[in-house]
């Protein structure tokens, strides 16, 4: 593969790295109140530009095949929304004792309370051949799910950081995140033909709104003198993300072709991406608002930074063993026949 085309490829990684460095040069351009005005283009616009935009793209219409499928989704999303957290934070209780720093720890509790990806996930399914249909199914279902819960879930494990009550952090997560995913999947409704036919890039649209996002957050941070990234604990939190998310590819892997599962080498494909992968288009946006003003939001926001590069990659290098595996899983089932 040439250099251009490895570069349009992973632009949105190369992104997050030049929009960090753009914010460590001129911090005073995305910082709260400087002339970007993050406190409404981001917090406001961006956010709900970034949801409409899902709601738009998710194909709900494609999900009714897979609906019946209850116990495969039953368990994809309560261990990503019930056990990944709570595994999380008792991991957390014992990282505590470590001198890791501790802004960079909450943000493996942020990751864990996330919801599955609208893409990532369905992506690497669709590459092994596993059961494409129960992919879509849960990364539509968790993303609507997320927005109830994974806030929920924020204030439960680290509580509310931010001077904003309850009640307004809810009101905001409703005005930016549920109506703009409303609206985006009324006109779709209308359009369905049109955006079958044209195709527009929702995933480039999102992922450049994201970028903005991540810019003014650094922006806040690097203007802020009193914080600093420890090098050291940044190294051991990414050998942390690659060892949780191989643990748990694996025990999801072992849960799932146990006998009497009842689950197919196809479906045992779709549980181990989906229960393990996070969504950073839906992350962001959502710890943008529950810690609306916060000083270490930058911090926190790392992991999650850190984790969506790592699923994709890590994902990617196994695509063809567990291929494999399923091709000789699907072979020796028909040879029992």
């Amino acid at each position: 593969m040439g250099l251009l085309a490895r570069i349009r490829k992973e632009w949105f990684i190369i992104g997050i790295v030049l929009v960090i460095l753009s914010a460590k040069l001129q911090p005073s351009v995305g910082v709260r109140g400087g002339p970007l005005k993050p406190e409404i283009t981001i917090a406001y616009v961006a956010v709900s530009l970034i949801f409409f935009n899902s709601g738009l793209s998710l194909k709900t219409e494609e999900l009714t095949s897979a609906l019946l499928h209850v116990r495969l989704h039953l368990f994809v999303q309560s261990f990503t929304l019930i056990f990944f957290p709570l595994a999380v934070w008792l991991l957390l209780r014992l990282l505590a004792l470590t001198s890791i720093d501790q802004w960079l720890l909450r943000g493996l509790q942020t990751v864990s309370c996330m919801p599955p990806p609208v893409s990532s996930a369905v992506i690497l399914t669709k590459a092994v051949g596993g059961n494409e249909a129960a992919a879509i199914f849960n990364s539509a279902f968790g993303s609507f799910l997320g927005i109830i819960v994974t806030p929920v879930l924020l204030l439960l494990f680290l509580g509310s950081s931010s001077s904003v009550p309850f009640s307004s952090i809810f009101s905001q997560l409703f005005m930016t995140v549920v109506v703009p995913l409303i609206l985006g999947q009324v006109c779709r409704s209308f359009l369905r033909e049109f955006l079958e036919r044209r195709k527009p890039p929702f995933g480039a649209v999102s992922s450049a709104v994201l970028l903005m996002i991540i810019y003014t957050t650094f922006c806040d941070t690097f203007s802020n003198p009193n914080i600093e990234l420890d090098p050291t604990s940044l190294l051991l939190v990414v050998l942390i993300i690659f060892s949780i998310q191989l643990s748990f590819m694996l025990l999801t892997f072992a849960f799932s072709t146990r006998s009497g599962s009842g689950f197919s080498p196809a479906d045992t494909v779709a549980i181990v991406f989906c229960s393990t992968h996070k969504s950073l288009t839906l992350g962001i946006p959502m710890l943008k608002i529950v810690f609306a003003g916060y000083e270490h939001l930058s911090l926190i926001s790392v992991p999650l930074l850190i984790y969506h590069p790592a699923q994709i990659l890590l994902g990617s290098v196994l695509v063809p063993t567990i291929r494999s595996w399923m091709t000789s899983r699907q072979k020796s089932s028909l040879l029992l026949r």
